[in-house]
């Protein structure tokens, strides 16, 4: 497989060096120019730009576990990519998910890392218990939206459509309420999202790309941020919707029109759980594209319909929804944040979760197969979409997992496999080590 994209005459490991240090430079200069507007008393809300952190190094339960991970998957990830039969490989991919990005919550301790990270007065657990009737939440859902009016939602409720909170919800019904629960749901679902980029792209016909990108998938950084966040539980969810459209889009039968069907109804949801992840209809767009299938789409967009019409029906209307929150936004400390800051300093903070295999790994996505690059692709121009939007002004290294995913697979034409694993997860340790992240 080609080890260079079309470009200078330079050397394939020289240019891919290049290009991270020049992310590292766009990250250094966010980083001074983030301060400077916070001597200049410009309220930015970052404490560490142009992250949401705070400098705080430190060590916890997590952090020996996380490093036996970490090594575990450098030294023999590559290996088993190419071994192992498929459902093994998947299955031997998700345990180290989930031992890597629990690990790397437990460095801020069960308490800190965990629990209170969707237990705060700003976050979906703060107005589960408000939820005695859903039919009647989901039909006042939008009243309780703006700020200046009694009984808002909190934070996070308001700012998303009512399926996030109801997520919470159905869990704390089920006898698993409170932080901790929550914070493992959403770690267990969030850490699935490497695998169903694997499905994705090997239903496209790329298996051996899909094999190499899954331990790259495994170790991404934006996992600091999977645990704990809902946007990995988010991530994950779109993740799998994809996924499912190329199964249904690639194999014929009843199984594949399932597939399909099933792929609408979370691609559906997801519009439920995010405003943002409408641009997550990009890369199922990508699939499309690709695969021309137009029975497989039409049966995802009657799945979508289906989740669209069940909301609608029960009273919650999802543009009256945006609209309000576009106005909570603007009152918000968006107001502080200046666009013409975060419009590229965005990119410097997505650039944490991505990491410099992702920065070395696009850099030769010229070489991808044409349906998996317009699958890579479509990830990143969702993050694109995002940024000039306005609508995202910092906190992206979470909000932008459900796209970030996606870039991992230029990574699987990459040399030298290990050497940029070890890199991956080394800006993940240090990161989760020396700052303490609000997510």
């Amino acid at each position: 497989m080609p080890s260079t994209v079309r470009g200078p005459r330079v050397s394939g490991t020289a240019a891919d060096l290049a290009a991270v240090l020049g992310a590292a430079l766009v990250v250094a200069v966010a980083a001074m120019a983030g301060r400077a507007l916070l001597a200049g008393g410009v309220d930015i809300f970052l404490p560490f730009p142009p992250l949401l952190a705070e400098w705080l190094p430190h060590v916890g339960p997590g952090t020996p576990v996380a490093v036996v991970v970490a090594v575990l998957v450098v030294t023999r990830g590559p290996d088993l990519a190419g071994r192992l039969a498929l459902r093994p490989l998947l299955a031997v991919g998700y345990a180290a998910a989930v031992a890597w990005t629990v690990a790397l919550a437990l460095v801020d301790g069960w308490q800190r890392g965990v629990v209170e990270r969707l237990g705060s007065s700003q976050e979906y657990l703060h107005d589960v218990p408000r939820v005695t009737d859903v039919g009647a939440m989901l039909r006042t859902f939008a009243d309780h939206i703006l700020t200046d009016r009694p009984g808002f939602w909190t934070t996070h409720v308001g700012a998303h459509p009512p399926g996030a909170l109801l997520t919470f919800v159905w869990l704390e019904r089920l006898g698993l309420g409170g932080g901790g629960p929550a914070g493992l749901f959403v770690m267990l679902v969030g850490a699935s999202a490497p695998l169903a980029v694997a499905v994705a792209v090997r239903a496209l016909g790329a298996a051996d790309l899909a094999r190499r990108a899954l331990p790259f998938g495994v170790l991404l950084p934006g996992a600091v941020w999977v645990g704990v966040s809902a946007d990995g539980m988010f991530a994950a969810v779109l993740a799998w919707g994809v996924a499912l459209l190329a199964v249904g889009c690639t194999r014929l039968g009843p199984r594949a029109d399932m597939a399909a069907l099933a792929a609408g109804v979370l691609l559906g949801w997801c519009l439920y759980l995010s405003y943002g992840l409408v641009l997550g209809g990009l890369p199922a767009l990508a699939v499309l594209a690709a695969t021309r299938n137009v029975r497989a789409g039409a049966l995802a967009a009657v799945g979508t319909l289906a989740v669209v019409g069940a909301f609608t029906a029960s009273g919650f209307w999802w543009f009256t929804g945006f609209e309000r929150v576009q106005v909570i936004y603007a009152a918000s400390i968006a107001a502080t944040r200046p666009y013409t800051y975060f419009v590229w300093a965005n990119l410097a903070a997505v650039l944490f979760a991505l990491g410099p295999a992702v920065v070395a790994g696009l850099r030769r996505a010229g070489a991808l197969p044409a349906g998996v690059a317009l699958l890579a692709g479509a990830g990143l121009a969702a993050i694109l979409l995002a940024d000039v939007s306005g609508m995202s002004k910092g906190e992206v290294e979470r909000i932008w997992l459900p796209f970030a995913v996606w870039l991992v697979i230029p990574c699987a034409l990459l040399p030298r496999a290990r050497y940029w694993l070890a890199a991956q997860a080394g800006l993940a340790l240090a990161v989760n080590h020396l700052l303490l992240t609000v997510w």
